[in-house]
């Protein structure tokens, strides 16, 4: 009985493979945009940049996801992390601040 029940592990959730899965396309899409223009001039260290903002956001919002019991408190935690996000990515890009 407890085989049928037994969840698969969590690395396999779809929503979180689609969480990662965002994070590597964001990364790529630069990448990809510099084939076809001269517009966007990403080097290493602007590719480096935002995979540690991403991967790092990524990480926190699992411990967020994780930690936090209620789906309010989740939504809440989850979008103060992605607002965060957005803006270093804006002060970074054109210097708004």
């Amino acid at each position: 009985m407890t085989a049928l029940t037994k969840r698969a592990p969590s690395f396999f959730n779809p929503v979180r493979l689609a969480g990662w899965s965002a994070v590597g396309l964001i990364l790529l899409t630069p990448l990809a945009a510099m084939q076809f223009t001269s517009q966007v001039a990403w080097d290493v260290r602007d590719f480096l940049f935002a995979a540690v903002l991403l991967v790092g956001a990524g990480l926190l919002l699992e411990l967020v996801l994780w930690k936090a019991r209620t789906p309010l408190v989740r939504l809440m935690l989850a979008a103060a992390v992605i607002l965060a996000v957005l803006l270093i990515w804006a002060e970074a890009a054109v210097g708004i601040f």
